[in-house]
């Protein structure tokens, strides 16, 4: 706590209107908003966090965002731009069968449409290059993030990823990760990548069928509970003093005097009337737009939901299993195994289609030994926030108070801590870092 006001009191940039901001409120209280606010703690700033559902609270499902159910991965050698060449190789027919690892719904909906055409133009190397430099300077510090938020009490750990194991049936289809990070580390962020022989990748790990016929392990990964973890950090922000209000849905936020004022529905009693604040973070993740448009915020912001469900495994897994072709993730959570994936464009909060849990069932069939995909519990949907070019939104608005910090699409979890820690310096000095260019919320 004194290192913490010393390093508030030996501040010398000052932020807007020449005063560094004493209180700022969070809209959103998933993994990115909760980073936000624990690293503006760290800097001798009082938040206050507004979040419209329950805060996850671990083992069991608790709110409607993207954090608890996800794969819980931290991968910052695979967290590459959701855009993918792959989308105009396979052909857009694809994006609308209900049984494709990126679906759209067929509906009359002109804010997707907006959405899918420019997914699409961004969809080449080109612009997946251009796109992978500008995130390679976020994943290079990212695990370095959660470190820090190890160190400044955060009660909950990361665990080492060994091993991560990527499994094929098809040569070819490893030939493609291969190729895939060899773009990786031309952007400029490290990955180790190693093939394995499939049998001694399955000695490693005796969940891998014999149907998985060609094995690579990367190194130097992490994994996490995702419920657990958000939990641990949101009370790690209520410890340092910080107020968060849960089920207090925000409807607006609007200039008021030299602050701002953050509209809502007040409580039974009262609580959420925090009244002016120096400054406003909207970290609300799909629901974005709602909030950020009116400052000036055009890149469309789409629900990509993810699905995913807990099997019962014959052994626990020694560590995240990842079946590429099938775009689907395995992660070890409890005593068996947490499985997800799919990416469906469709409203943040739609009713949850059976077909998409079914899709990933059907993905993953034949894949992992003595597992029983018809036996589920826990199954889930949450919408990951994604943007066209695949670049996350983190700075100020056109309001010098207003910043954005979101759609990360599949890596809020993975980039959340260091996302926080840069914009928390922006938000205190008044001079975002560099690295922050490419996510301008104004481009």
């Amino acid at each position: 706590m004194r290192a913490r006001r010393e390093r508030a009191d030996n501040r010398q940039v000052q932020g807007r209107n020449g005063k560094v901001p004493d209180r700022v409120a969070i809209v959103g209280g998933g993994m990115v908003g909760l980073c936000v606010a624990w690293f503006l703690q760290e800097r001798g700033v009082r938040v206050v966090v507004f979040d419209r559902d329950r805060l996850t609270s671990g083992g069991e499902p608790a709110g409607a965002g993207s954090s608890w159910g996800n794969a819980g991965w931290l991968t910052p050698g695979l967290a590459t731009p959701l855009p993918d060449p792959a989308v105009l190789r396979y052909g857009l027919r694809v994006l609308w069968r209900s049984d494709s690892p990126v679906y759209v719904p067929p509906v009359a909906d002109a804010r997707l449409a907006r959405f899918v055409a420019g997914f699409v133009r961004h969809s080449t190397h080109r612009r997946w290059r251009s796109a992978m430099r500008a995130l390679a300077p976020l994943t290079s510090t990212a695990l370095e993030a959660f470190d820090e938020l190890a160190a400044g009490g955060v009660d909950a750990s990361t665990r080492a990823a060994a091993p991560f194991l990527a499994g094929y049936r098809e040569r070819a289809d490893l030939d493609e990760l291969l190729r895939e990070l060899d773009g990786v580390r031309a952007a400029g962020q490290p990955v180790d990548v190693e093939v394995l022989d499939p049998l001694a990748a399955r000695d490693l790990e005796p969940l891998l069928s014999a149907q998985v016929r060609h094995v690579a392990q990367v190194h130097g990964q992490r994994y996490l509970d995702p419920g657990r973890f958000v939990a641990a950090l949101a009370d790690a922000v209520r410890e340092r003093g910080g107020i968060i209000h849960e089920s207090t849905p925000v409807h607006g936020v609007h200039a008021a005097g030299a602050g701002y004022v953050v509209d809502t529905v007040p409580t039974v009693d009262g609580s959420a009337a925090d009244g002016r604040f120096d400054a406003v973070v909207v970290a609300t993740g799909a629901w974005l737009p709602r909030l950020t448009r009116s400052f000036g915020v055009r890149v469309p912001v789409q629900a990509g939901r993810g699905y995913s469900f807990h099997v019962a495994t014959p052994r626990p897994p020694i560590g995240p299993i990842y079946f590429p072709a099938s775009r689907v993730a395995c992660t070890p959570v409890g005593d068996g195994l947490r499985v997800a994936g799919m990416m469906e464009f469709r409203r943040p909060d739609a009713p949850a289609d059976p077909r998409r849990i079914q899709a990933v069932v059907e993905a993953s069939r034949g894949l992992l030994a003595g597992v029983d995909l018809d036996v589920r519990t826990h199954e889930w949907v949450g919408p990951r926030p994604c943007t066209p070019d695949g670049l996350p939104l983190i700075g100020r608005t056109t309001a010098p108070g207003v910043f954005v910090a979101g759609g990360h699409g599949m890596w809020g979890i993975t980039l959340g801590p260091v996302t926080g820690r840069l914009l928390a310096e922006a938000i205190t000095t008044g001079t975002p870092a560099t690295d922050l260019a490419p996510f301008d919320p104004l481009r």
